[in-house]
């Protein structure tokens, strides 16, 4: 069974992260993932909206089909799909170098959580990225 970092250890990946795939981003700004996308720029990521779906920017940023298409390497892979459709994205975020696969609050996958650590990357699960900036390191 997965087990979250330390406090400390997402406190220190946070503070030295710079760069976010916002997987299942959407243009309507009355959804959770762009109200926290938009929050992430705020506190200073460059954001990197991950939707196939999207037609043109969002949040002033052009979309991607797949993590690996990111011309620029990305710190952290935030996902807001269904916990069901989390692997595929796993295997994206492993194939482009990510240095960790972050699912959003309410998104548990125990085989994609395991999939993305024994790659190495640092798994977050069922965490809002958002809210743990603003408490852990709020700059």
């Amino acid at each position: 069974m997965h087990e979250n970092p330390s406090t400390q250890e997402i406190r220190e990946l946070l503070a030295r992260s710079r760069t976010v795939a916002v997987v299942g981003l959407s243009d309507s700004p009355h959804r959770t993932s762009h109200s926290i996308a938009s929050s992430l720029q705020g506190f200073g990521f460059k954001i990197f909206p991950v939707n196939p779906n999207l037609d043109g920017p969002v949040l002033g940023e052009e979309p991607y089909g797949l993590v690996a298409e990111i011309p620029e390497p990305v710190d952290i892979v935030d996902v807001f799909r269904r916990s069901e459709k989390v692997m595929p994205t796993a295997r994206d975020a492993v194939a482009a170098g990510a240095k960790a696969l972050w699912m959003q609050s309410g998104v548990v996958n125990e085989a994609a959580a395991s999939y993305a650590r024994v790659n190495g990357l640092i798994v977050v699960m069922d965490r809002c990225i958002m809210v743990d900036y603003a408490s852990l390191v709020g700059r």
